[in-house]
């Protein structure tokens, strides 16, 4: 059974397919209005949205309510939003989801996604809904919780590699998982696309998943290949075992420039976070 669990608590250990979600706070743009659907996924079906409240005397459980009148509709269209970055038709081997548990309510975190197969269940808590709506700003609250949807059903609707090692927070297995997921994230809006903003980390690697990774894909879908995060996302079938430079050369091209240490430096370079040899 397939199982994802996005926690705000420590990463898992051994080999379990447990997933964190990326922290939220994401710095909101001048115009944040959601990207739109395209026409082939208009009538797509990603599945029935049974929505539920159970924490209902908490402040966040009635801003939400407030702020998002129809929640079936909400989660159902940025499902389609996210199923379409990922694949280029519905004809595409997307997996199947037939119920999508939806559940505002009170806990520590942001937001966690479990079940497998073709059951999902995302939590959203409560308490970050109120920190959201701290200002009182709709607009940043639908911003957020948008973005959180987009990472928590990328883990429903992705492609998982093989041969890769496990969910253990250090294998390109994990670092595709939540790099891909980040990178959805940026690609929908729900993190500034600006390079120099705050929402992107600096340094680091390709292997540090989350946003990290996220950004990156998201930079070579805007310099290499206008449909490289669905490319991404399909190497997971076409690759195996499953690497990330074997999946740079598949998309990209099997020279040397398209190693994954070339591809990461230049992109490195090209965000000012390494300086170019004299």
């Amino acid at each position: 059974m397939r199982l994802h669990v996005i926690l705000l608590a420590a990463l898992a250990a051994g080999c379990t397919t447990t997933t964190k979600t990326s922290t939220g706070d994401a710095q909101q743009p001048a115009t944040h209005e959601p990207i739109a659907i395209e026409a082939q996924w208009e009538n797509y079906n990603p599945g029935t949205v049974d929505f539920e409240i159970t924490t209902p005397e908490a402040a966040g459980a009635d801003i939400y309510q407030r702020i998002i009148p129809d929640p079936e509709k909400y989660i159902t269209e940025n499902a389609r939003r996210v199923i379409q970055t990922l694949y280029f038709s519905p004809d595409d081997s997307i997996p199947q989801i037939d119920t999508i548990k939806y559940v505002v309510r009170d806990f520590d975190g942001i937001s966690y996604k479990s079940g497998g197969g073709n059951k999902v269940r995302i939590d959203y808590s409560t308490d970050w809904i109120e920190k959201s709506f701290a200002d009182n700003d709709t607009a940043k609250l639908d911003y957020e919780t948008r973005g959180v949807i987009y990472h928590e059903l990328t883990h429903a609707y992705q492609l998982e590699p093989q041969g890769c090692g496990h969910y253990d927070g250090k294998s390109p297995f994990w670092a595709f998982i939540e790099g891909t997921a980040d990178g959805v994230r940026v690609a929908c809006g729900c993190f500034e696309q600006d390079f120099d903003s705050k929402d992107r980390p600096r340094g680091g690697n390709w292997m540090d998943g989350y946003r990290k990774t996220g950004y990156f894909l998201y930079w070579l879908q805007l310099n290499k290949d206008k449909d490289f995060i669905k490319k991404f996302n399909r190497s997971a079938l076409e690759v195996v075992p499953w690497s990330f430079d074997g999946a740079m050369k598949h998309i990209l091209g099997d020279s040397e420039e398209n190693s994954i240490e070339n591809l990461w430096n230049e992109y490195q370079t090209a965000v000012g976070d390494l300086a170019e040899a004299e």
